[in-house]
This record gives C-alpha cells, sequence and structure tokens, in this order.
C-alpha cells in the first residue's frame, strides 16, 4: 500500500501498518477482545494468521520467527489471561534483544477500573518485561502508536514492544494518517573513537573479540570475519551466539555459556585485551561478572549507549552499529603481531572439543550425527536444559543465522522457535532440541505444527528428570533428590496422535536411522532419545558429582 491518509477503522489501520512493515505472518491464540483485528488479517492476503494452542507457545513463536527473518516478531492474545501467559516470550525478546510486537486486547474503554473481565493494566503490567508500553485510546491514533512500536522494537538495542487494544477502540472509524516505515538507523564510530581504537591495538599483545547478538542484528558476520582475519584477532561467541562467526575458520576460539571448558575460559584470562561488540556482557558470557579483570583493556562497541559500561566501565566505548563499526575498523592500517596467540588460542579450542578416549555418550555421538548428516544452511533451536551442553560444545556452526536459542533460559523454548523459523525460512532444515521437562511444556505446540504442515524435526532428549536442575542439587544437596524425577512420557508415540511422525532410538544406529527418515519425511517428526539418567551433564555423571563432596 501507498502512505497517506484513509478512512478506517482502528483493526483495518493496524492491519495497514503490517502490511506497511511487511509482516506476513502474525502468531495468536484467539480472543474476543480483538476479533476485528482478527477480521482484518482474513481480508487481507498478504498475512498468514498462525492461531496457536497458548499464548507462551505463539510468543515463542514470534520471537523464533523474528531472529530467523531479521524482521520484527508479531503475537497477540487477549486481555490479561492471554497476556500473562504470553510474558515469558516477551522476557525472552528482551534479555535476547528480539525485535517484537505484541498486540494485547483490552477490557472496553467504559468498563475500565471496574475490575472488568480479565482486566488488568497490561502497560504497567508489562513495563519491566518490554522496552515500551503503550494504551492506545484515540482511535485516530492508531497509525501513529503503531508505527511507533515498530520503530522502537528495531532501533537501538532491538527487543518487545506491548500495545494494548480497548475492544471498543478497533471498531471505530476515523482518518488515519500513514507515515513511512522507518528504515534502521547505523550509527558509526567517530573519527576520534577510529584512533583511540587503533592506539589500543597496537599496544595490544593478546587481543581477544568477544561476539554478540548485535553482529547478528546489523547482519554484521561478513564485516566480523574480515575485521579479524585482517588483524588476525581470535573470535570467541557470547552466550548463545554460536553462528556469529564460522565455527571451522581458524580464528574461532570457542563460545562463553554453560559449562565452558577450563581450556576455553584461560584464553580469556589470558588475554590482556578484550574488544567487545555487540554483546551486554551478560552473567553468563562473562561467567558470573568475572573475567572482565582490571588487569585487561576493554573496548565494548554497542549500539545502545545505555549497554556500554553498563556492567564493566571500559577503557574505550564506542555507540555505533557492530556491522558500521567494524567497517570503520577494517580501514586501519597496520601489520598485526600475534599469530602465536592466534595459534595458542585455535589449540585450546581444538583440544576442548577432541573426542575423548573410550565410548561417548550418547549425546555426544547424536551431536557429530547431526554434524555431518544436516544439510548446508539448515537451522538449530534449543530449549533450557543440560542436553544443550552437547550441542554447545561439539556441533560446528560454520553458516550465519543458523542458530536460535535462548539467552534467557526459557524451557518450553525449543520447538515453538522452530515453527517460527521454518515458517520464516521454508527452505531450510530445521531442527529443535528439547530435553522431556521443555518438552513437556509446549508440546501441545505440535498440533499447531500438523495443522499447518510446518516440517520440523523435533529431538527429546529424554532422561525422565529435570536435569539441570537435579545436578544442581547433587552438587549442593548430594544424595538428596526432591521434585525432579519425572514420569515416563511416549514423546513419539504422542507425536503420531497428533498427526507428526515418531521415532524412538536407544543408540546412535537407531538415531541415525531415524533422522535419515525424518529429513525425507517433509512433515513435522519427532526423534524421542532414551537417555542414560546417570549421565547428568557433558562433564560429569551423578555418580562423580557425589564423589566430589567432601566427606564429613
Amino acid at each position: 500500500m501507498s502512505t497517506g491518509s484513509l478512512y478506517l477503522s482502528g483493526a483495518k489501520a493496524l492491519v495497514e501498518c503490517l502490511k506497511l512493515e511487511k509482516i506476513s505472518h502474525v502468531f495468536c491464540v484467539p480472543g474476543e477482545s480483538y476479533l476485528p483485528v482478527m477480521d482484518a488479517i482474513y481480508d487481507e492476503p498478504s498475512i498468514q494468521l498462525i492461531s496457536s494452542r497458548h499464548e507462551g507457545g505463539a510468543s515463542f513463536m514470534a520471537e523464533g520467527y523474528a531472529k530467523a527473518a531479521r524482521l520484527p516478531g508479531v503475537v497477540m492474545a487477549t486481555r490479561g489471561v492471554g497476556a500473562s501467559n504470553l510474558a515469558i516470550g516477551v522476557h525472552t525478546a528482551f534479555q535476547d534483544s528480539t525485535p517484537m510486537v505484541v498486540f494485547l486486547g483490552q477490557v472496553h474503554s467504559a468498563f475500565r477500573g471496574r475490575e472488568g473481565f480479565q482486566e488488568v493494566e497490561l502497560d504497567r503490567f508489562f513495563s519491566h518485561l518490554a522496552k515500551w508500553t503503550v494504551e492506545i485510546h484515540d482511535v485516530e491514533r492508531i497509525p501513529e502508536l503503531v508505527q511507533r512500536a515498530f520503530r522502537t522494537a528495531i532501533t537501538g538495542r532491538p527487543g518487545p514492544v506491548v500495545v494494548s487494544l480497548p475492544e471498543d477502540v478497533l471498531a471505530k472509524r476515523a482518518i488515519m494518517h500513514f507515515s513511512e516505515p522507518l528504515q534502521r538507523p547505523s550509527p558509526k564510530p567517530c573519527t576520534q573513537e577510529i584512533k583511540a581504537m587503533e592506539a589500543l591495538l597496537r599496544t595490544a599483545k593478546r587481543p581477544l573479540i568477544i561476539a554478540g547478538g548485535g553482529i547478528k542484528h546489523s547482519q554484521g558476520e561478513e564485516e566480523l570475519l574480515q575485521f579479524s582475519s585482517k588483524f588476525q584477532i581470535p573470535v570467541m561467541a557470547a552466550f548463545r551466539r554460536h553462528d556469529v562467526f564460522p565455527n571451522h575458520h581458524p580464528l574461532y576460539c570457542g563460545h562463553l555459556g554453560l559449562g565452558v571448558s577450563a581450556k576455553v575460559l584461560s584464553l580469556v584470562q589470558s588475554a590482556d585485551t578484550i574488544i567487545a561488540i555487540g554483546t551486554r556482557l551478560s552473567e553468563v558470557t562473562t561467567q558470573d561478572y568475572s573475567i572482565i579483570t582490571k588487569d585487561k583493556k576493554l573496548v565494548h562497541i554497542d549500539i545502545d549507549h545505555a549497554v556500554v559500561g553498563k556492567v564493566f566501565a571500559p577503557d574505550l566505548g564506542i555507540v555505533a552499529d557492530a556491522a558500521e563499526a567494524l567497517r570503520a575498523l577494517n580501514g586501519l592500517l597496520f601489520t598485526p603481531k600475534w599469530s602465536d596467540w592466534r595459534t595458542e588460542c585455535r589449540k585450546a579450542y581444538e583440544d576442548s572439543i577432541a573426542e575423548p578416549d573410550g565410548d561417548r555418550p550418547l549425546n555426544h555421538q547424536i551431536i557429530s550425527i547431526l554434524n555431518k548428516s544436516l544439510p548446508a544452511r539448515s537451522i538449530l533451536t534449543n530449549d533450557a536444559g543440560n542436553f544443550a551442553g552437547w550441542l554447545h560444545t561439539y556441533y560446528q556452526f560454520n553458516e550465519k543465522n543458523s542458530y536460535i536459542g535462548p539467552t534467557s533460559g526459557a524451557m518450553g523454548y525449543g520447538m515453538p522457535a522452530a515453527l517460527g523459523a521454518k515458517l520464516a525460512r521454508p527452505e531450510a532444515t530445521v531442527i529443535s532440541l528439547s530435553g522431556d521437562g521443555g518438552f513437556m511444556m509446549t508440546i501441545q505446540e505440535m498440533e499447531t505444527a500438523v495443522r499447518y504442515n510446518i516440517p520440523v524435526i523435533s529431538l527429546i532428549f529424554n532422561n525422565s528428570m529435570y536435569g539441570t536442575i537435579r545436578m544442581h542439587q547433587e552438587i549442593h544437596f548430594p544424595n538428596k533428590p526432591i521434585g525432579t524425577d519425572l514420569g515416563l512420557v511416549p514423546f513419539a508415540k504422542i507425536a503420531e496422535n497428533f498427526g507428526a511422525t515418531g521415532y524412538l532410538v536407544k543408540n546412535s544406529e537407531e538415531f541415525e536411522q531415524a533422522l535419515s527418515k525424518a529429513l525425507l519425511n517433509h512433515k513435522p517428526a519427532v526423534i524421542e532419545v532414551e537417555c542414560d539418567p546417570e549421565q547428568i551433564s557433558v562433564s560429569s555423571t551423578i555418580k562423580q558429582i557425589r564423589n566430589r563432596v567432601p566427606k564429613n
């Protein structure tokens, strides 16, 4: 459509805004409070409505879609009850810096303040979880405020925006004035900042790059590769940003996440200059805020001024788009002198992923099979849980935009996010990895996958427990498990009852055969992996953890 003025209902105006922003998919659980919006989407052929089974699943789908498409995800729900259910996705989008716009139906304006049916002050409820919240009271302001919502979601540090829509406002009509969508601003470093960066690099002896989600948001992966290669600076990925740099490249030296190898962690301890690009230097990335020490120089580059210096005071802070900053830095002219350091870093990483002596746990074997079997440009998503340690340690993410994981650590994320990613990138093979605890939290979305024929492959590592919490129990309260044992759930059979394909596997040979079949089926599939509960993490069994506890 063209911008300008039109006489429309509030609901029609909202959908016109979606068209202007080139939104092709909207996720929801239907609600009577925003029926006019659903009706307007029905009349708009360019937008597909994906109706899910639970608002939490819908919000994860929108979040995964946004990451894969590099566009804002859009999700809708009704009033207080639906809004409460999707709050987990809003929190995930906030911590993951994912652009998302949430439309929530609200109580009729005439009933507000009387504890109307499902009434919640939605803008206040989400004020701490979202980047911006707004309730629209005047119908003619819908284009202004909805377009502002999209601008806010994508600019600076991206994030979720929540728009509350009283049901009476959606039915009213007015002359609506639309503007052109905003082109995402990409600020550059100034000349003095580039000179200061050069001076720091000239004095560095062991520089190290920590690359975060800002690289992905700016689509600066190629610029990072060029910068790292030109100056021979090793690169580490921030927590759950594994695909920001090709893992097979000789300058890649690992990720900073949960259960990091001691060999990899020692590299950060040895570095004298940290160049943090597009990362908020989170608790997990910095290993409980411990690895950026005062004996190191810190350069922090981020598009959000509120992020630079928030947790560590940098020696040089640059507020800039990551890709633009790297383009500017690639213009520096001096000869790198870090070949020995580069070699040391790569060797430490390769040692950390070397095949162990003896038999490998089944989970490790499965990741090896994924490495050799998945097509190029596949996308992997994961849930929260110890099973993800094998993925994070041993899978080689060599293509950009190939990994989607929640830095918020949300359970139930993996499979719904995979559905969103597959809708955004239908040409890609999309695999989700979940534990049995997490998968059960959003298992109902398997029916959504079947209903819309979204052919994702869901791997479920079933050890009949909340494994991560059980591990921490054994560390802090050994031999006293409580609340972490789970019952047996026949996931493969449940998948078949939903109309998907289900496989139950107990060894690597069965898994390889099931994966081969699932890749050819082009329909939703579940591969349930029967895991040994004793192998609680990548590095330890339950018995080994108990044996480390000092005896009184």
